[in-house]
């Protein structure tokens, strides 16, 4: 750097000796004289008059970095009034007055004390006054003006971001870009080249370029391989003035690193592995670790393994931890020493993500051989089949019979005798025995299949010298049925049937394997082929009066050998039903109200009975309010209120009673006395006792005196009543009533010249009506 240093001195000096030459000769050529110069403010020319500028006057230049002694001229102010007698004096303001820059009172040479750096501060404002020097009078208007500062290349470019990290892909193509770096220079972009910068590579430049101009960096071959390097470290110049001779540069360190592709298949560091496993190793136990190698590096090393040959992909299983990338090979099936001893197994690593691009490259797997050997253990004996034992025995087979014969061996090489078992936790109430040597199982009780239809059993074998060798197995013995029970009906069978059925009408339908029924007019019983037997009528019309249940014997045989069979009973109800043979009542009974009532008939049966209460409240009211009126009549007349009925008029519900005037005129109650009666009595009227009954005899008034008399007894005894007796007689109607009975309580006793015997055509629902004006039977009348 110092030779460039020198001479950009050098260039320096000659520059400024320019520049100064320039600056002196512009300032001659726009002087301009004004004879101003002396006069006071007050006479200067009005604005009708034109007035040019006194000033000596343009833009100012001052080179940065002036290392001289002395002061830098830097221009002159000047006044065409100024005659050079010394009577005006120059001053300068503002940025840098007095300090950086001075002015020459009496001539106005303008001098820079200070070294100047334009990267600092390009350029000052200054303000200049032409004034009196004995009155201190301006003699002229302030006028400002700027004294720039004149770059020089004095700023080597420089890396402010740097050292600079980037980072390619390997075996990337020629002209990959990786990154940019960019430099800056302080001095000015806008005057000669002095911030005009070029880049280059200084180190590195067999793997790398530079664009001159834009700093880009690429790759400069096509075979870069993080296997073999994983990073490159450039130095990358920039230089100002566009690279030409005497131009400043600076440089930064690029960090270039290659990242890793899928380019290396993984490689097993062996073509053979040995293990060593025992034989009784239960399933899952790992057998050993192997792994492949991979140069790449994240996830381009992950893998899986699998096994390739068959019968090792039988036996055992391989899986990848994925925190080591290791193949843990475990066992898959139980291993057997006396079977094979040695196992091959073929596994294979593969990349999981393989790169297309890299395929021509070469296969991305590769295989080893992992060898098993399988040691001898001690194991328990094995029974055949392995899964268990199904026995089956008849029910009724006599105690020590055999059922069955369970077999094991021992699967070692030294084939140990073998004894049985059986855990009676299985057969608590030891019903079955078995031979400790040949494995026999035979019966210890009598069995019952009704009672359990199986049993199941767990036998064990134990090695003859070792017990600890056992194993178990499970032995289900099935009971067969022998034909030892009668078949009976699954539940008492009941069937309605209507009263006007027809003959051959299915009734019921019963599951039975075979039934007959005992030997019946009114029903009988038809096989089908589906184990099933129908009752059917045999003739039409069923009264319930008559006889309303059936009681049917049935007969139920099997037909297993020897046929059993057992009897059981039917029970069929005679029913009343509707005309579309809907059952109404099964009761004896019960004619009039059918067993269900419908909603119709369930409220007009509601309604009646309101009627009915509403009836019985009216009547109590009125029976209330006329004895209030008989009450008040009576009031008058304390005499007994005898009423008499001699007709049969209203019956009961007749209480009006007869006027007390008409019944003092019509008859005359001489009283009489008598001490053995009681109270007294008045005989009845005359004309009453001539009165013939029927045949022409008396009429008897025994029953109405001694009635009256028990009614007079408790009145006076009763204390509550009013103070008077009110008799109510009701004579019998007597066989001379004109108007004859209209009861019906004898109406079955008498004869009738009528015949209703044509209600039992009219169907069911008049057959009961029948029934009742039916003849008497002789029975019937005897009794």
């Amino acid at each position: 750097m110092a030779p460039c240093w020198r001479g950009g001195a050098q260039a320096l000096v000659v520059t400024l000796g320019i520049l100064q030459c320039c600056a002196w000769l512009s300032a001659q050529t726009v002087r301009t004289s004004v004879g101003m110069m002396g006069r006071g403010p007050e006479q200067w020319p009005m604005s009708h008059e034109r007035v040019k500028r006194g000033w000596v006057w343009n833009q100012f230049f001052v080179v940065e970095e002036y290392t001289g002694t002395e002061p830098l001229y830097v221009g002159k102010i000047h006044s065409d009034s100024d005659e050079g007698d010394g009577s005006i004096k120059y001053t300068i303001s503002g940025e840098g007055a007095g300090t950086v820059f001075i002015i020459d009172e009496v001539t106005g040479d303008i001098h820079a004390t200070e070294r100047l750096d334009r990267e600092e501060k390009t350029f000052y404002t200054l303000r200049a006054q032409a004034r009196d020097r004995q009155t201190d009078a301006p003699l002229e208007p302030e006028s400002e003006f700027v004294i720039k500062v004149q770059d020089i290349n004095d700023s080597e470019p420089k890396f402010l971001e740097g050292p600079y990290i980037g980072s390619v892909a390997e075996l990337s193509p020629i002209g990959t870009s990786v990154m940019k770096v960019m430099a800056s220079d302080a001095d000015d972009p806008t005057y000669g080249s002095s911030a005009r910068i070029v880049y280059s590579v200084l180190e590195g430049e067999l793997f790398f370029t530079v664009d001159q101009q834009t700093g880009v960096i690429r790759t400069a071959v096509a075979d870069l391989d993080r296997e073999t390097q994983d990073r490159y470290e450039l130095v990358v110049k920039a230089t100002d003035m566009a690279g030409q001779m005497g131009g400043l540069s600076g440089s930064t360190t690029v960090t270039i690193v290659i990242t890793d592709v899928n380019d290396n298949p993984p490689r097993f560091p062996q073509k053979m592995y040995q293990f060593s496993v025992s034989e009784g190793a239960a399933v899952g136990t790992p057998i050993g670790r192997v792994i492949a190698t991979d140069a790449d590096m994240d996830e381009n090393t992950d893998m899986s393994y699998l096994i390739k040959d068959e019968e090792g992909g039988e036996l055992f299983r391989v899986s990848t931890d994925g925190d080591t990338q290791e193949a843990v090979i475990t066992i898959k099936k139980p291993l057997d020493f006396e079977n094979k001893r040695t196992h091959n197994v073929v596994v294979e690593a593969v990349n999981k993500h393989a790169d297309p691009r890299f395929v021509d490259l070469g296969s991305f797997r590769d295989q080893t051989i992992v060898r098993v050997s399988v040691s001898d253990v001690d194991e328990p004996p094995i029974f055949i089949p392995p899964t268990g034992t199904i026995m089956e025995v008849q029910e009724d087979a006599r105690l020590g019979a055999l059922v069955g014969i369970v077999t094991a061996k021992d699967p070692d090489m030294d084939n140990v005798p073998v004894r049985f078992s059986i855990d009676r936790s299985t057969d608590q109430e030891q019903i079955f025995n078995i031979d400790a040597v040949t494995g026999a199982i035979t019966l210890g009780k009598i069995l019952d299949r009704e009672t359990a239809g199986w049993h199941n059993i767990t036998v064990t074998a134990v090695e003859a010298d070792n017990q600890s060798m056992a194993s178990q197995t499970a032995v289900s013995i099935r009971i067969l049925d022998v034909n030892d029970n009668p078949p009976e009906l699954a539940t008492p069978y009941e069937a309605s049937i209507c009263e006007d059925a027809k003959p051959g009408q299915l009734i019921h339908t019963i599951n039975c394997i075979l039934s007959r029924m005992f030997a019946s007019q009114t029903f009988g019983l038809s096989d089908s082929v589906d184990n099933t037997a129908g009752i059917r009528t045999q003739r039409s019309g069923f009264n319930r009066q008559e006889q309303n249940v059936y009681l049917l014997p049935i007969l139920v045989v099997d037909s297993g050998p020897p046929a059993l069979s057992s009897t059981g009973t039917l029970t069929i109800h005679v029913c009343g039903c509707d005309t579309d043979g809907a059952i109404q009542s099964c009761n004896a009974t019960a004619y009039v109200m059918s067993a269900a009532l419908s909603p119709g008939a369930l409220i007009t049966l509601l309604v009646c009975i309101l009627i009915l209460i509403v009836l019985v409240l009216l009547i109590l009211t009125l029976k209330r309010h006329r004895k209030g009126q008989l009450m008040s009549e009576d009031e008058e007349d304390m005499r007994d209120n005898v009423i008499k009925y001699n007709d049969e008029g209203g019956g009961e519900q007749d209480t009006q009673a007869y006027d007390m005037s008409a019944l003092r005129s019509l008859y005359d109650f001489p009283e009489v006395k008598n001490s053995d009666s009681g109270p007294d009595l008045r005989p009845v009227p005359q004309w009453i006792q001539n009165r013939v009954v029927g045949d022409g005899g008396p009429a008897d008034f025994s029953v109405f005196k001694g009635y009256i008399r028990k009614k007079v007894e408790q009145a006076d005894a009763d204390l509550s009543v009013p103070p008077y007796d009110s008799f109510q007689t009701y004579a019998f109607e007597g066989s001379s009533s004109p108007a004859l009975s209209l009861s019906s309580i004898h109406t079955l006793s008498t004869t009738s010249e009528q015949d209703f015997s044509y209600l039992s055509d009219w169907g069911p629902r008049f057959r009961q009506l029948a029934g009742y004006y039916a003849p008497a039977q002789p029975e019937e009348e005897g009794s």
